[in-house]
């Protein structure tokens, strides 16, 4: 799979994490930087598997 570079940015209600170079809003969040990360990899995952690489 290819690599993007995710930012994740802690806010006051969690975590927002989104990756770079996707065209697309893709967002992930969560309570914890973990599961805004892993949130993120699913969404991405999911787009990968609806429109392609």
């Amino acid at each position: 799979m290819k690599q993007f570079r995710i930012i994740i940015e802690k806010h006051p209600d969690g975590y927002v994490a989104y990756p770079l170079g996707i065209k697309g809003a893709i967002v992930g969040e969560g309570d914890t930087y973990e599961e805004a990360l892993a949130d993120v990899k699913s969404a991405i995952r999911c787009y990968i598997e609806i429109f392609g690489k």
